[in-house]
């Protein structure tokens, strides 16, 4: 088992940057792969970014490509999703997940943490 608790979330203005960390304990390396969802009200849940604890794969969705930031430090067990210029549409529970591969499907992530809130206003 793999337990994930995420923090960072809060209430930022448009154009502001926040910074999300993942912590991660139990069987760690039965994870490899970290990834960020986030999911807004009404909507399905959407692949943000993911990242391998080598730090060897790094993919982001389109529409947070050079905006938001993702990284590990693997002696801390943690990851991070670094987000700038943050946009209203960026509002939304962010997640973090891990699973043994990195891919942007939600569903072949085996642990999930409990989300973050993000809230930017206009």
């Amino acid at each position: 088992q793999v337990q994930l608790v995420e923090s960072g979330g809060g209430l930022v203005q448009a154009g502001g940057s926040l910074r999300l960390s993942c912590a991660a304990s139990g069987r760690t390396f039965s994870s490899p792969a970290m990834g960020w969802f986030r999911q807004a009200p009404g909507k399905e849940r959407e692949f943000v970014a993911f990242i391998t604890w080598s730090g060897n794969s790094i993919n982001y969705a389109d529409s947070v490509k050079g905006r938001f930031a993702i990284s590990r430090d693997s002696a801390k067990n943690t990851v991070y999703l670094q987000m700038n210029s943050l946009e209203p549409d960026d509002t939304a529970v962010y997640y973090c997940a891990g699973g043994p591969a990195p891919v942007t499907v939600g569903r072949y992530y085996r642990y999930w943490g409990q989300g973050t809130q993000v809230t930017v206003s206009s």
